[in-house]
């Protein structure tokens, strides 16, 4: 059976929107679009090819797959080790109002997502990504089938945007598995899920 591997990034107050630039997502009024770009060193990277690596498909949400989807595609360089992926492996993507995508490979998931999801992990050999697609990742945390969290943190605070982490989430215990602090100061912490918060006091 497959994991299901979410990698996302996130301000130091856990803004999650538009990392990858101005025009990315806006939504909401946001205009602070493209934060994480100052920070793309070499350590980045190599850690980001080595997630690319370990795929055997894609889990998007719909606004994450819109963006890659009008980016990706054009990019035909079959030693990029990230576009040879995105572009070669099934890409599975959440939406309820998305009829007829057009980049190559993508199925459209619009059922139960518990069941959907699972059904998914079970015939995906090697990991099931999501990459971004923050409210996505939300609803599959509170369903318990992420199974691996790498959590990018830059060093930065925006004060606005979509966060990670809202009120309301479903409490969540995670054993640290690994990590590592970029040259330019992104601490990347990788994560599996370990069930419910144990409790206690001093």
């Amino acid at each position: 059976m497959g994991r299901l591997v979410s990698t996302i990034f996130v301000t130091l107050d856990g803004v999650y929107q538009a990392p990858g630039g101005p025009q990315e997502d806006p939504s909401g009024g946001f205009d602070q679009g493209g934060w994480s770009v100052p920070y793309g060193d070499d350590d980045f990277g190599r850690f980001v090819t080595e997630v690319f690596e370990r795929v055997g498909g894609f889990l998007l949400g719909r606004r994450t797959y819109e963006i890659f989807a009008s980016y990706w595609p054009k990019m035909t360089d079959p030693s990029d080790p990230i576009a040879s992926k995105l572009n070669a492996l099934p890409k599975y993507v959440v939406s309820g109002t998305l009829d007829a995508p057009e980049w190559s490979g993508t199925t459209v998931i619009d059922g139960d997502l518990a069941k959907e999801v699972s059904a998914l992990k079970e015939r995906t050999d090697g990991e099931l990504q999501l990459h971004g697609s923050g409210a996505l990742v939300r609803s599959l945390l509170a369903l318990d089938l992420v199974d691996t969290l790498h959590l990018l943190s830059f060093p930065v605070v925006l004060g606005a945007g979509r966060r990670l982490f809202t009120e309301g989430a479903v409490p969540t215990a995670f054993r640290h598995t690994g990590g590592r602090v970029t040259a330019a100061g992104v601490s990347i912490q990788s994560y599996d899920l370990a069930g419910r918060p144990e409790y206690g006091s001093y």
